[in-house]
């Protein structure tokens, strides 16, 4: 049982964190077609593709500054519906939110990779314990509890 554990364990862990890459690649792949910069005047990351984390969260609050300069501080719901800048802000609200999604997933790739090692190390873990044990199939633990 504490084999089986161990090696699901270990695979469950590589598979995480081989998906977790995966997702990463492919998310920062999509970032990079679109061929954004991040805007000169953002307070990070100016002048850089957006292709990462940190790059899509500057260019999200940067079009957020812009945006808010054009509606004179206003957001899309604070707009009446008859202003023509309600689609600019619309329009802004969309990307952002795209983009803080994107950051979302980079995020969800590193955790599940984090997760992956965990369990990777759990299943270490009970390998070391069961072949310390010397393979018997008595728990130790519970020996030590009911004195046998």
């Amino acid at each position: 049982m504490r084999k089986t554990a161990s090696i699901a364990s270990i695979i469950l862990g590589a598979l995480m964190i081989v998906a977790s890459i995966a997702t990463w690649v492919v998310v920062s792949t999509t970032l990079s077609d679109q061929k954004i910069t991040v805007a000169d005047d953002a307070d990070c990351a100016a002048g850089d593709p957006v292709r990462g984390p940190i790059s899509a969260y500057c260019q999200a609050k940067v079009i957020d500054k812009h945006t808010l300069d054009i509606t004179g501080g206003k957001t899309y719901a604070e707009l009446d519906r008859e202003d023509p800048l309600r689609e600019t802000a619309m329009d802004s609200a969309f990307l952002q939110a795209s983009l803080f999604t994107s950051v979302l997933a980079f995020g969800v790739a590193a955790m599940a990779a984090a997760v992956g090692l965990l369990f990777i190390l759990i299943g270490l873990g009970i390998r070391d314990v069961s072949s310390r044990a010397g393979g018997t199939k008595s728990d130790p633990v519970l020996d030590d509890r009911t004195g046998a």
